[in-house]
């Protein structure tokens, strides 16, 4: 308990007691700041892939929507789109090809190869260099028109569904507009 006795502590221990604390105070904010800021930098890209997604399927909606109005018999069409998966990006690489003989009883060759990312250098920051972005693909396309009700309409709606975008008989439904 003599230990524990704040009156007999001196000025020089009450000083390094505070600033042990002062220190313990400061090496805590920025790690909790340094969190919240890549936190909402994240959230911040997860919002723009998926806006960027969401008007991407509402062009192509609104695109067939206007096509298969023109077509004789659909009358008002309504159109949506589901994507089974993100776009992406399909970034250059540079390949390094190595081969060695050996010579012997074996007489093998062996052959490897290793593959490197090629980066673009723009205001001072390095990002891979892109050579193709790759659509989103589309999993199904739900159509539902004036005319869904009639078999040559349906017929007629499927083939220029199927023709646009590539998707499946069965990933494709017409329906009557009630």
């Amino acid at each position: 308990m003599k230990m524990f006795e704040i009156r007999k502590i001196k000025k020089d221990k009450w000083l390094i007691i505070l600033l042990v604390g002062l220190l313990l105070v400061v090496i805590a904010m920025p790690v909790s700041d340094i969190k919240s800021d890549q936190t909402q930098d994240e959230q911040q890209v997860q919002k723009a892939e998926n806006a960027s997604e969401d008007t991407y399927t509402d062009a192509l909606e609104t695109r067939l929507e206007n096509a298969l109005a023109k077509v004789e018999g659909v009358g008002n069409v309504k159109v949506m789109i589901t994507l089974a998966s993100s776009s992406e990006k399909v970034v250059e690489k540079d390949q390094e090809m190595t081969s060695e003989v050996q010579e012997g009883e074996s007489g093998g060759k062996n052959t490897s190869s290793s593959e490197t990312a090629v980066y673009a250098n723009g205001n001072g920051e390095e990002t891979p260099y892109v050579k193709q972005e790759l659509s989103p693909r589309i999993e199904g396309v739900l159509v539902i028109a004036d005319g869904g009700d009639n078999a040559i309409v349906i017929e007629n709606i499927t083939e220029a569904v199927q023709a646009l975008f590539g998707v499946d008989t069965h990933k494709i439904k017409v329906m009557k507009h009630n």
